[in-house]
């Protein structure tokens, strides 16, 4: 059975949570505009401003859960050179964001810890929280369920065929993404948590290069 966190420690996953999905729904934005489609950022999506990223249930998936989602960013997949790969390049942004923002998070623990740095209890429990979620949040979103980045990343390497068939049934995965909800200590315990180990171990190899 998953332990529910406590209130304050709710609390001081909003912050996290705030900075993970604005960083993560930006990078979507930035990547699709370097691309030639302007349409993110007509619709100011390329900004860390929490306010136009938030998904009401997703946030409250995090807070609760340490996964769930946010506003997806909307784009013009004509207007790239490749749409198929344009589209899986922009959803790869999003999870890439989260892991550089997971690494940084880890250094800042790591020069803490080094240097007996004195500071606010839970000041650093807010950067745990924050390192964390980063974590959680690119992982869940790497999972091939439509419409999860995971999904989109696949068409960089799948056939055409794949393509009709991830519209066809990306109304099936959102029914799929509630009710993981619903399921949410089964997903976190057999499928996010394994791969968090190893994501969390590589992030701690990585930051052994920083003195």
């Amino acid at each position: 059975m998953m332990a529910v966190p406590n209130i304050i420690t709710m609390l001081l996953r909003i912050p996290g949570l705030l900075f993970a999905i604005s960083v993560h729904e930006s990078a979507h934005g930035l990547v699709a505009y370097l691309q030639g489609d302007d349409l993110p950022k007509r619709q100011g999506r390329i900004t860390l401003n929490p306010l136009v990223h938030i998904d009401l249930f997703g946030a409250i998936a995090m807070i609760l859960f340490q996964f769930g989602w946010a506003k997806p960013v909307v784009t013009d997949p004509t207007k790239y050179k490749n749409p198929k790969v344009g589209m899986g390049l922009t959803a790869l942004a999003g999870p890439v964001a989260n892991i550089l923002s997971a690494i940084v998070f880890a250094i800042v623990l790591k020069y803490i810890d080094k240097y007996s740095l004195i500071i606010n209890r839970y000041l650093q429990i807010m950067i745990q929280e924050a390192f964390l979620i980063n974590v959680y949040l690119a992982i869940f979103n790497l999972l091939p369920i439509p419409p999860l980045d995971g999904s989109k990343i696949l068409f960089i390497f799948a056939p055409n065929r794949y393509v009709e068939f991830y519209y066809r049934f990306e109304m099936i995965g959102q029914i799929v993404l509630i009710a993981c909800i619903f399921f949410a200590p089964y997903l976190l315990s057999y499928i996010l948590q394994p791969i968090a180990y190893f994501v969390i171990n590589f992030i701690n190899i990585i930051i052994t290069l920083f003195p």
